[in-house]
Parts: structure tokens; sequence; C-alpha cells
């Protein structure tokens, strides 16, 4: 069991009003035509045609501009919502010379999102260049916090996959029944990377690399691995077999050629594998980021006046996508092409894959999976020998980094 191993902050209130502040209030008063004016015009301002394609080269940079609307608004409301406690969470940031890479000890803490461990997180995820989603169903949210110091390594998050990915789903081998009965052991990391100054140290290759620890494996059996299925209603003893993510700049130095092996030769082709993602595709540019959380609102609302059933249809259960589903629905209604929800910025999917029979468990040819997961020690002592340490001495200016820049940074977004 992963247990925290630091102390609230001092005077920590999480309000109502700070856990719901991503809460999305529909204006009453829209007309469809108003609407329909302010959708077109937001999407050509991010530069996705009426036939819902990007219309520019997609390198990072615009794709950084393309999120950049929609971040600025979850910047506004989520430092608004921190911004008594921003003083409070600031020396959980390093400074540069805070860091000894050779001393680094990460540690998992899991977040529960009612206390400091939560705002924490959010707080590390608004210093993103692409908006971070909170995530839906299960959910499994760390701190990779450095024990030499007692401060924040990074983040990440595992959530539920989304229900149709033609890249996973076709690297399996899975038909569709294959999938409804056996998605509930693949987990996605819809949040990972690391924090500076520990990103300057390769310290997101860090972070990922733990998500294939026994910790997290042993911390998923605790949690769901005894539950009832939402639509099965049947217990299906889940295992944690696979985790896909998703790069969120086209294709990603960070997940790339990430494999990792075991100490205390990382570097030899010969060590045993701990732990490694494999490229399995590219998405197809679907997806909903490109309509912000406001337009989003609306676009519910007028589901609801016209009693919808996709209107509240979000629950667990309820089917894929909601977000989605909403989105093409309102386009329809308003005389827009279903096809806007296409925005053209493909992404790399990689699969991390946590069970030496992960495929065969997957596809029913067995159904006990076998699980030698490393631990978390090992895994860290490998990825300092194999990235953080060589990076260390390499690109010491990693030491002038000064954490009141977070501070700067936020409060002047």
């Amino acid at each position: 069991m992963i247990r925290p191993a630091l102390k609230s902050p001092p005077d920590l209130v999480c309000t109502p009003e700070t856990l719901d502040s991503n809460r999305e209030t529909p204006d009453t008063s829209d007309s469809p035509e108003q609407l329909r004016a302010d959708i077109l015009a937001h999407l050509s301002a991010l530069g996705v045609s009426t036939n819902g394609q990007v219309g520019k080269a997609l390198d990072k940079e615009t794709i950084r501009a393309a999120h950049a609307h929609q971040r600025d608004l979850l910047l506004k409301r989520e430092v608004g919502a921190l911004r008594p406690r921003l003083e409070r969470y600031l020396p959980y940031f390093a400074d540069g010379r805070d860091v000894e890479p050779d001393k680094i000890q990460p540690k998992l803490i899991p977040v529960n999102a009612e206390d400091w461990t939560g705002e924490l997180f959010r707080l590390a995820t608004t210093l993103w260049s692409v908006p971070v989603s909170r995530g839906f169903g299960r959910r499994m949210r760390y701190l990779v916090m450095d024990c030499s110091n007692s401060k924040l390594i990074g983040v990440f998050a595992l959530g539920d996959p989304v229900f149709n990915l033609r890249a996973r789903d076709q690297w399996i081998r899975w038909n569709a029944q294959d999938r409804r009965e056996r998605l509930v052991n693949v987990m996605d990391a819809y949040v990972v990377g690391a924090v500076p100054p520990y990103s300057h140290l390769l310290g997101g290759k860090l972070v990922v690399s733990l998500i294939g620890s026994r910790e997290v494996s042993e911390d998923f059996s605790q949690r769901y691995g005894t539950m009832e299925g939402i639509i099965s209603k049947k217990q299906k003893r889940a295992r944690l077999v696979l985790v896909t993510v998703t790069s969120a700049l086209g294709r990603s130095s960070l997940y790339n050629r990430l494999h990792l092996r075991a100490a205390p030769n990382p570097f030899d082709p010969s060590a045993p594998t701990l732990v490694k993602l494999v490229r399995i595709g590219v998405t197809e540019g679907y997806g909903h980021f490109h309509l912000d959380g406001e337009l989003f609102g609306r676009l519910r609302n007028m589901l609801i006046q016209h009693n919808h059933k996709y209107a509240n249809g979000h629950q667990f259960g309820d089917g894929p996508n909601w977000r989605i589903r909403v989105a093409r629905v309102g386009f329809e209604m308003l005389g827009l092409s279903p096809d806007l929800v296409r925005h053209g910025i493909s992404r790399e999917v990689y699969a991390m894959p946590l069970a030496e029979n992960f495929d065969q468990v997957l596809r029913g040819e067995v159904k006990r999976a076998i699980l030698h997961r490393p631990t978390l020690k090992e895994v860290a002592k490998a990825a300092l020998l194999r990235w953080v340490l060589p990076r260390a001495e390499e690109r010491p200016e990693y030491r002038e980094i000064n954490r009141e820049v977070y501070l700067a940074h936020l409060l002047k977004n």
C-alpha cells in the first residue's frame, strides 16, 4: 500500500467552491444563431476550418497555439481558485541548487482531490503547455516527490481509457466483444510529466517509467481488482496489464524509444527490460479540445432544452466519448458539420505492457496475468543511471533555475 509521507500544509482549507471551480454553467439566454456564429468565429481563430481540418502546419508551436485559448481559461480558473495558497505551495517546488541528482529518491504520494495533494497536483499541471484533463471514471493520480529534499519531481495520472482507439485495438487484435469484456484491464496515462528543475534533467522519463512499477500495479489491484462492472454488474477481477499514453504535441521526445533496462548498467542491451513503451500508431485527429468549456456548456444547454438524452449522459456506463457525442449532435442542430470534432492534430499512441502475457489476457486466450513488476526503487535507480545523472553532467545549468519563476508565471497569467 502506498501511503502519504508528507503532512498537510498548515491551515489548508479545500472549500466546495474550490473543488467545483471547473463546473460549466450554460448560458440560458443563448440563441442558436448567436451560438453558431460564436462557434465559427472561435474555430476560425484557432485555424480550424468549417470542414474540421486544421489549416496550419502541424508543428509543435502550431499545436500549442491551437490549445492556447483553452489553456488560458484553465489557468485563469485554477490559479484564481488556488491563489490564496500559492505562497504556501511554492516550497514544494525546487530551486536548481536544491537538487542533488545522485541523491534523488522518488516516492509516490496518492492524490486526494479534497486535500493538499489534490491542490498541489492541480497547481503543478498549470505549468503544462497543453491543458490537462481531470480524467473520468477510475482514476489513480500521484505526486512524485523527492525524499532527499521533500520537493516535487512531477506527477502522473491514470484513468479509464477511451472506448474506441483504433491504434490500440488493432495492435492488440481486439474484436468488439473482447474489448467490451476486457478493457477493464487497461488504463490510460492522461497526465505525465516532471516540473522544473527535474524536467531539465529528463525527469519526465523517470516519471513515465514509474508507471511500470510494482507499487502502481498493486495499488490498482487494491482499488479495482474486485469491483463490480458498472455495465456488466459482474466482478471481473481486473488486473492492470497494459497502460496506454498519447503524445500531446505530435511526435514525442518524452515517450519515443523509452526502453529502461535494469541497473547496474541500463545501457547494456543484454540487461533485463524493466519498462518499455511501444509506439503502436497515431490518433485520427478527433476530439473536443478546440471547443472551450464556455462554448461546450452552451451546446449542452441547447441539448437540455431539447430534452436530448446526451445532455446528461456523462456517467460511466452511459457510453463512450460523451463530450464528442454532445458536440456532434449540437453541431448538427445548428446546421454545422458534425465533422467539426475533427481538429486534424494526430498524436502518437504508445503502449506500456505490464504483464508478460498481456495480449493473451486481453484477447481472452488465458485468464491468469503474469505480473512480475520491478519495484519503484529498482525503476528509479535504473532511470537515474540511464537519464538523470548523464543529463546533469552534460547540462549543469539546471542549477540556475529559481522556483520564484513559478509564482511569477502563474500570477502574471
